[in-house]
């Protein structure tokens, strides 16, 4: 059987790609299966230079195919910022709930109608070797930036970003909804769809 290492430290992502890809024949692995610690420094100015990076080291590292994210919020008022430093916005003391309260006062003057954001998200798969072409996928789901944290599903500024067509942040809208919707679900759709074309050639 084939095995992929998902490379990410965050347990949230972890469990949305692992879910996605349970029909996929493959074993599928985390970053705490490898064994040793794999140092990946997440400095890249874009989602596409950041997921390549840490494919690029795991695949390297562990000698397997590697699977790896990056994602993040832009928001239009702040200039599409935090983008690629949504982990770390507001500090690195700060935790989801903290980022999301630190996100509401800087747009604590913004009206409801300038407040559309999207999420975005790039995922590169690298198989091991000098001469491995890295495969990107993307997704982006657009809505804007609630007024108040709200929900306990999902993690990062699920409770306050509301996807378009919708009333609820997406944390209380659910996993399933999330999981049919969000830009992580459209970027593995389209890796599946590739993955599931390399077992038939």
């Amino acid at each position: 059987m084939r095995r992929l290492v998902v490379a990410t430290h965050n347990p949230g992502k972890q469990r949305e790609i692992e879910a996605r890809l349970k029909a996929l024949d493959c074993k599928v692995l985390a970053l705490a299966d490898i064994g040793e610690p794999i140092e990946i420094v997440e400095d890249a100015s874009t989602f596409e230079g950041n997921a390549l990076k840490k494919a690029r080291a795991v695949a390297n590292a562990t000698g397997l195919p590697a699977l790896a994210d990056d994602s993040g919020l832009e928001v239009e008022a702040l200039g599409n910022k935090p983008g690629v430093h949504s982990a770390r916005y507001g500090g690195p003391e700060l935790d989801d709930r903290g980022r999301c309260a630190h996100l509401l006062r800087a747009l604590a003057h913004v009206p409801p109608r300038d407040r559309t954001a999207r999420f975005r998200a790039v995922l590169v798969y690298l198989e091991p070797g000098s001469g491995s072409k890295p495969r990107m996928f993307n997704g982006v789901v657009d809505g804007r930036i609630g007024l108040e944290q709200k929900g306990e599903h999902g993690f990062g500024y699920d409770p306050v970003f509301v996807p378009n067509g919708y009333r609820e942040p997406m944390a209380v809208l659910g996993p399933e909804i999330k999981a049919r919707i969000s830009h992580r679900a459209q970027a593995l759709d389209a890796f599946v769809r590739f993955y599931e074309s390399l077992a038939l050639s």
